[in-house]
């Protein structure tokens, strides 16, 4: 495993950085760490800072790091790249690279784990490979993985030995499906929302959620319905919810704090777990000290155990659980949820405790 530290030098060129390489059976997990991270952000879109460069494979490489995107149109976003750096000739490099974003114990935060397809490096104009939209600067702002101005993310570096006959394109299924939705083409059930109509499939509602399945096949008097109408959710709520059954991606939708929760609620409402998880991951980085007992209630509602974790760890400070007590709806917790009250209790003595043993 070998560590980068990437520091800002805006118009000096490339950035100092520390690196050295261990290679195991080809393969090659690098750890580049983002201190002074509002510092990178002098740097305008379609400029990158770069690590020091490193051997993997019998070949060099480098990553680049756009704070304000590789081009204008994802300038909101963070990108990540890995560039093959040398001139080697007629020698295939087929690799595959997998890029995660690193929690403060430098555990890889699963929504934000993206892997590449094998991809041969020798083709002409092929020497770089990442991510436009690694992740978005204003969630990893609100979120815990930005800490003291820091945050690090992994690299793991896979180079076969033997490059393939041909290479496989990616999966477009998604994209595919997508068109299926947008299209409207040979929809078969209609929902209303807030107004708003929403076309679909029965048969991929079902294959994907069982409580869509149970709903839309289950016997009833005169046939079935063409039209559902759906209460107690947002238009864009239920849409989102759409995108995602079809595409298994995160949707493009409004990411503030009364959004994420409705669209958690919905991911509940349909078992669609990937997709709750998903949203607890991104309400994570609203947790603070006004809302972390609403969040915490949220998740004992709904069972959401990453959330509740999360917030257990941030009331074992007990600057934070002082200021969180002061909460009106704290007294709710503790009349309304006594099982909860007891798991926090316990939480913050072990927390204690191993800082004790620690000394």
């Amino acid at each position: 495993m070998t560590t980068t530290t990437i520091t800002s030098s805006v118009g000096a060129g490339p950035p100092p950085s520390r690196s050295t390489t261990t290679i195991t059976a080809e393969r090659t997990y690098h750890i580049i760490k983002i201190p002074g991270y509002s510092s990178t952000l002098k740097v305008g879109h379609g400029q990158a800072l770069r690590t020091s460069p490193f051997s993997a494979g019998g070949r060099t490489w480098y990553i680049s790091y756009y704070p304000n995107g590789g081009r204008e149109t994802n300038k909101h976003c963070i990108s990540f790249f890995i560039h093959l750096d040398d001139d080697t000739v007629n020698d295939d490099v087929m690799a595959q690279v997998t890029f995660s974003l690193l929690d403060r114990h430098r555990n890889p935060v699963r929504s934000h784990t993206i892997t590449t397809t094998l991809y041969n490096f020798s083709v002409p104009n092929s020497s770089a490979l990442g991510f436009e939209n690694f992740i978005r600067r204003d969630e990893l702002q609100r979120s815990e993985y930005l800490n003291d101005d820091c945050f690090a993310i992994a690299v793991r570096l896979v180079i076969t030995e033997e490059p393939s006959s041909f290479t496989v394109p990616p999966s477009n299924m998604h994209l595919d499906y997508g068109d299926l939705l947008s299209s409207k083409e040979g929809t078969d059930i209609e929902f209303v929302v807030r107004g708003e109509t929403f076309a679909a499939h029965r048969l991929v509602l079902a294959a994907r959620s069982l409580v869509f399945k149970a709903e839309l096949f289950r016997p009833m008097e005169g046939g079935t319905t063409d039209v559902i109408k759906i209460d107690n959710m947002d238009a864009q709520v239920f849409k989102a919810l759409l995108v995602f059954i079809y595409t298994d991606t995160w949707p493009e939708i409004d990411q503030d704090e009364t959004t994420m929760v409705q669209l958690l609620v919905a991911a509940n409402k349909y078992s669609l777990s990937r997709l709750k998880i998903m949203c607890e991951d991104r309400l994570c980085s609203y947790i603070d000290t006004s809302s972390v007992v609403t969040m915490l209630m949220l998740a004992d509602k709904y069972q959401c155990h990453g959330l509740k974790k999360v917030c257990f760890n941030f009331l074992a400070s007990s600057r934070a659980l002082s200021l969180a007590m002061k909460a009106d709806n704290f007294r709710c917790l503790i009349q309304g949820r006594p099982t909860m009250l007891k798991d926090l209790i316990y939480n913050i003595v072990t927390h204690q405790l191993e800082i004790k043993l620690s000394v």
